[in-house]
């Protein structure tokens, strides 16, 4: 069974784009702190790079930042290329089934991006009934 769950910041600001047959795809990278301190006292860091697609894509793009807090769930996987100096690479990537936005709404200063509207929603008009007291059925 290949499932990770992830908690971290954002290091960069989501990068939004497409795959070649127009499905959406967001690519952005969180930071998770380890459990336990070095013996310097020192917390350790790992950083992950995070793909996600369609709407969900979409929605990150829209609404996270870097620095915002996030939940991942989904898988790892791993590919293998080959550089332009001929040497194998390999790159690992989480592959984003679920992604929980943890920060709040107004969180990291100025961006009013996914806060509440500033104006309250107009309820919708109401056509009058004319109920003569026949039922339908």
């Amino acid at each position: 069974m290949n499932k990770v769950f992830l908690i971290g910041n954002l290091t960069r600001d989501p990068e939004l784009s497409e795959t070649n047959s127009g499905v959406a795809l967001c690519r952005f990278a969180i930071a998770v702190n380890r459990r336990f301190s070095s013996g310097d006292a020192e917390r350790q860091t790992d950083f992950f790079n995070v793909t996600a697609f369609r709407g969900q894509a979409e929605n990150i793009a829209r609404f996270c930042k870097k620095g915002n807090k996030v939940a991942v769930a989904g898988s790892i996987q791993i590919r293998n290329y080959e550089d332009n100096n001929g040497q194998r690479r390999t790159f690992v990537d989480v592959v984003a089934d679920e992604v929980e936005f943890l920060s709040p709404k107004n969180s990291g200063g100025d961006s009013d991006d996914y806060a509440a509207p500033s104006s309250p929603r107009k309820k919708p008009a109401l056509e009058p009934f004319d109920d003569d007291g026949d039922i339908p059925f």
